[in-house]
This record gives C-alpha cells, structure tokens and sequence, in this order.
C-alpha cells in the first residue's frame, strides 16, 4: 500500500461523522446498506451523508452499488485490512527483533451472506 493512499483514508476516517459511518458500514457486513438507513441509524441529514459517503468513497474505503432506485454502500474489507495491515507491519520490530509481529492474526473475511433457508423447526418437546 502506497503511504499517499494510507494518508487519504486515515484523513477520511480522521471525522467523527466519517468514522461512525464506516464503523456501521463494517458492522453490516458485505451485503452494505441503503443511504438512507444509514441517515436514519445515525440521525444524519441526507446532504450531510451524501458528503461524508463521497469522501470515504474517494478515499477507497467504502463501495457504492446501484439497486433500482436505491444506492448501497458496504464497507470496503480489502481496503480496511490492507490500512490495517501497513500500520502493524512493522510492530514491535524493535524490541523483539526481525520477524516478530504484533500484526493481526487473522485479517476481518466476513462471510457471505446465505440466503434464507427453509422454516426453522420447531424445537420438540420432550415427553417425560
């Protein structure tokens, strides 16, 4: 990752109203969600979001897909963990010496959402 990429998306993320966007969006998950819900969780004026959306989109954080007449945003994982990945890649390199890491283990993989299944049974009781 290019430090002039990791200096535009920590300076999208360094907004308050920016930050709660894209941790909601992280919180979603893959499957995004409508710009309005997301004004309407986080009580934010439609302008206001189209704002800060198109700052995180710029930034390569957040993905925009169009559903009819409907615009979802998702959070962008690759992007996120890529961040994540180059301010630990270094970690603790100096105490510990070269190969040592405090990086994360596992890089944030949500799963794909499954659709929905056949009726859950009902759990049956027993007769005692």
């Amino acid at each position: 990752m290019e430090a002039i990429t990791v200096v535009r998306a920590l300076g999208a993320l360094a907004q308050e109203t920016r930050l709660g966007v894209f941790r909601l969006l992280v919180e979603q998950g893959p499957s995004g969600m409508a710009a309005g819900e997301i004004a309407e969780q986080l009580a934010i004026a439609p302008a206001t979001l189209s704002f800060h959306l198109k700052e995180l989109t710029q930034a390569g954080l957040v993905t925009a897909r169009h559903e009819g007449r409907f615009i979802f945003y998702a959070a962008n994982f690759t992007a996120m963990n890529d961040l994540l990945a180059y301010l630990t890649e270094n970690c603790c390199v100096a105490d510990c010496g070269p190969g040592a890491s405090c990086a994360p283990l596992a890089a944030c993989a949500p799963a794909v959402p499954k659709r929905a299944t056949a009726a859950r049974r009902k759990p049956q009781r027993s007769k005692a």
